[in-house]
């Protein structure tokens, strides 16, 4: 689960390297246990870009979207089987939810396939 003040890996090539949560957008606040909103693979955020490439058009300090496509908190599939990964992993997205960027490193969660993130999904060089 990702919340408010993580830090995040950005899997793109928007020219962001590192994203740090000032936002959850949808998310819940994990079974009614705690105050602050968590953010589970396929929920948007609202992102500070703490680290970019010189020269790229996200520029370090912009307020950016994104999409939360890898966490190292395991997500539970309905058939019972959980997943997780290394690192927690944004995709940044513009207003109409289509990514920034051209290329996605690294794998993604399928349930961006249900959350009709297609074109992330599609982008991917691995869906798990």
């Amino acid at each position: 689960m990702i919340q408010q003040e993580s830090r995040c890996e950005v899997a793109d090539n928007s020219g962001a390297k590192i994203a740090y949560v000032i936002r959850v957008l949808g998310g819940s606040t994990g079974r009614g246990k705690y105050i602050c909103k968590q953010a589970g693979v396929g929920d948007k955020v609202v992102c500070s870009v703490k680290k970019s490439l010189p020269g790229s058009d996200v520029k370090t300090g912009d307020k950016v979207r994104a999409v939360v496509v890898r966490t190292k908190y395991p997500t539970r599939r309905p058939d019972g089987s959980t997943v997780r990964f290394d690192t927690n992993a944004v995709v940044l997205i513009g207003e109409d939810g289509n990514p920034k960027g051209t290329r996605i490193f690294g794998a993604v969660a399928r349930e961006l396939r249900d959350r009709k993130y297609m074109k992330i999904v599609s982008l991917a060089t691995e869906v798990v």
